[in-house]
């Protein structure tokens, strides 16, 4: 699903901050699982469901060796070891970013692909890491005797942060893997997990755009579909090609319709178990809030590109990565608008509230449904009040000043982001040598502030230091004209330096940057707030469904490793029957169908191998695989573990999936092992490497 994640990149920073609140929610059960729902823990599979449904029990080895060959995309994705010498593969569309990062006014790899002959040419990503999870350990006990006061949520919110900190940080010493303890279950449980880091990653294959998303924003979200959203990485130590243990074999053999199927990927965050008042503030103010500014962008976006062929590549990929969202969001919209939606959840919430009533024991609890409507008041009240201006050199600047000041504290009163144990994967964001483009840069920042204007008005103490008198263009364009951060060795000084640097610096960026510092703490100091107060609202609920419902089932998506499972299946829609898989025969057909429409347009490189493909070749599949975003790039896998696709996106039908499951029409949209592989051999011609899947 291509609302990718949220962790780095222009589509990602922009999920993360368009996104709800991600606290963990209160488990599912057994009982209320529908079809084929669930995300579920690697160390909490659900071996006797799958058992009972499809005469399948993963082994503890089968379960390892998916594992430690899945792979998380910091810039917002999944992904797999599919070699012994390292390959991952992964979605085009989650190495977009990366790809934009690469590509120049001479060379736009998006646009062209590419393809390295050699290790030699392989490119290396500027600042992507890979994450492989290790282990898990089960924190809870200590984290919860650390928050000895539970009536002050800043209080209490900093004595949980200070106990994740220490945690982190001694983790991260004894073991050298990266160490983030998750928060599951709305704070009824809290995990440790162990991640090794590869930091050394090269680009060796990619499709053009024309291949990879064929069908344009017509067909996101549709079915039946032909893309070949995939690209191959590879990951590097000490110099040379990694060696992996644990990588994927590669089935030869396409699916069917029934095959049992497994996902094993990082879906970024579900709010299932949603108070009702917490929908109705999604659907009636939060999404509403978020589309009105994800047109905004993508007017914005579409006028600059408008500006000629060196501009529409610079903002190709920001500009996807809203049109996309905001397709998305419509989507999720839509869903929380039908009245049955609501009525649902309405009817469960209203069972749990009146039995633990009339319970003794979990009376006290009820409360908690009250907390949580009032807390969505206050958080409509916050909507308009953040200063987090969404242009690159500002967010570095902010970035940095923070930095400098949280290193000042003990780890563990430091905000999150800023403690030790995120301070690599920092510091690698911060340095990147990716290009900033001044007047990308300009166009994005004068946006930014003009909305800060139009949202506080020119009477607020903040916009009047901001503008000084001047416009909103004027104020951007003196800081992108003058600002030296694009410049990866200035902005490593400034951090080498440490706050007297910081706090001397006559850069405008940086000024600006302290200018807005004091508003924007007391924004995130309202907001982890109300996060801590909804942790413990829903915590309690959590106790309230394990008395009444049982226990078992799965926490909602944090972007940690999850594994889902189901069969490949097509649907009915408008009253025709949707078959499960597509081939290459069909793309060709479709391409014809829409002759004269670009984006229905095949890439040179395919008509030309046309008649060298096997057309039967299976293209595209769906299946009734529980996924949401951040599933991009998870590998789907059969049985016997071996890889038979590629996630790349979910159905229209499927757009509900953050808050309701549902296999009546919904279904997860993959790229089929099978064809990537004819792809490599007969229309890029490069026999080594597909050869080299799976071995």
């Amino acid at each position: 699903m291509k609302v990718t994640c949220m962790l780095g990149g222009s589509l990602r920073h922009l999920t993360l901050a368009l996104s709800v609140i991600a606290v963990s929610m209160i488990p599912s059960t057994t009982t209320t699982t529908h079809g084929d729902e669930g995300m579920y823990l690697f160390n909490d599979l659900p071996r006797s469901l799958l058992q009972e449904r499809y005469g399948f029990q993963p082994s503890d080895t089968w379960a390892e060796e998916l594992r430690l060959a899945s792979v998380r995309f910091n810039s917002g994705g999944s992904g797999s070891f599919v070699s012994s010498t390292g390959l991952v593969l992964t979605n085009h569309h989650v190495a977009s970013d990366t790809l934009q990062k690469l590509s120049s006014e001479e060379h736009n790899l998006i646009k062209d692909g590419y393809l390295a002959k050699s290790h030699d040419e392989e490119l290396k990503a500027p600042d992507l890491e890979l994450n492989v999870l290790i282990e898990i350990e089960d924190v809870t006990d200590r984290i919860n005797a650390a928050v000895t006061n539970t009536t002050n949520p800043d209080v209490s919110a900093k004595q949980r942060q200070g106990a994740i900190a220490a945690i982190e940080s001694e983790s991260l010493d004894q073991t050298g893997l990266r160490s983030d303890v998750v928060t599951l279950f709305g704070g009824a449980r809290y995990h440790l997990y162990r991640y090794k880091k590869y930091t050394d990653v090269r680009l060796v294959w990619a499709p053009e755009t024309a291949a990879a998303f064929f069908g344009g924003d017509a067909d996101n979200f549709e079915y039946p579909r032909y893309n070949l959203d995939a690209t191959l990485m590879r990951v590097y130590e000490n110099g040379e090609p990694a060696k992996i243990d644990h990588f994927l074999r590669w089935s030869d053999t396409p699916v069917s319709d029934g095959d049992l199927i497994f996902v094993s990927g990082h879906p970024g965050r579900t709010q299932r178990i949603f108070t009702v008042e917490a929908l109705e503030y999604l659907r009636d103010t939060r999404l509403p809030f978020v589309l009105d500014y994800l047109r905004r962008k993508e007017i914005l976006f579409q006028q600059y590109q408008l500006e000629g062929n060196e501009a529409s590549r610079r903002g190709r990929d920001e500009l996807f990565g809203i049109q996309n969202a905001r397709k998305a969001y419509t989507g999720m919209l839509a869903g929380l608008q039908d009245p049955q939606t609501i009525a649902t959840r309405r009817g469960r919430q209203h069972r749990l509230i009146t039995e633990a009533s009339n319970n003794p024991q979990l009376r006290p609890l009820v409360s908690a449904w009250q907390e949580i409507a009032e807390i969505q008041k206050e958080k409509a009240a916050q909507l308009t009040r953040s200063v987090s201006l969404r242009s690159d050199l500002v967010q570095l600047a902010i970035s940095i000043l923070l930095l400098a000041k949280e290193d000042q504290k003990p780890n563990g009163d430091r905000l999150a982001e800023y403690t030790d144990a995120s301070r690599e994967s920092l510091l690698n964001r911060l340095t990147s040598p990716a290009p900033l483009y001044d007047d990308l840069q300009r166009v994005k920042l004068a946006d930014e502030i003009a909305l800060l204007l139009e949202r506080r008005g020119m009477g607020d103490t903040l916009v009047q230091e901001v503008l000084a008198g001047r416009s909103p263009r004027e104020v951007a364009a003196e800081i992108v004209d003058q600002s030296n951060l694009d410049d990866p060795e200035v902005r490593r000084q400034l951090i080498d330096g440490g706050v007297n640097a910081v706090l001397g610096s006559d850069d405008p960026a940086m000024r600006l940057a302290r200018i807005l510092e004091p508003e924007y703490r007391a924004y995130r100091a309202v907001d982890d707030q109300l996060s801590e107060r909804e942790k413990q609202a829903y915590a309690k609920i959590a106790q309230v469904v394990t008395a009444i419902e049982g226990t078992g089932g799965y926490p909602d998506a944090t972007f940690t490793l999850r594994l889902a499972f189901g069969t490949v299946k097509g649907y009915i829609e408008n009253a025709a029957e949707i078959q499960p898989t597509t081939n290459f025969e069909g793309a060709f057909e479709h391409a014809a169908a829409h002759a004269g429409q670009d984006d229905f347009d095949l890439p040179e490189s395919w008509m030309n191998a046309k008649d060298k493909i096997d057309l039967s070749t299976q293209l595209n599949f769906v299946s009734t695989a529980d996924i949401i975003g951040g599933n991009s790039g998870s590998p789907v896998v059969n049985r016997e573990g071996k890889l038979v696709g590629l996630i790349f996106d979910g159905n229209i039908q499927s757009l509900t999936s953050d808050y309701l499951y549902t296999d009546q029409q919904a279904r997860a949209v993959s790229v089929s092992g099978v064809g990537i592989r004819e792809a490599l051999r007969t229309i890029y011609e490069t026999e080594s490497l597909a050869n080299e899947l799976g071995r």
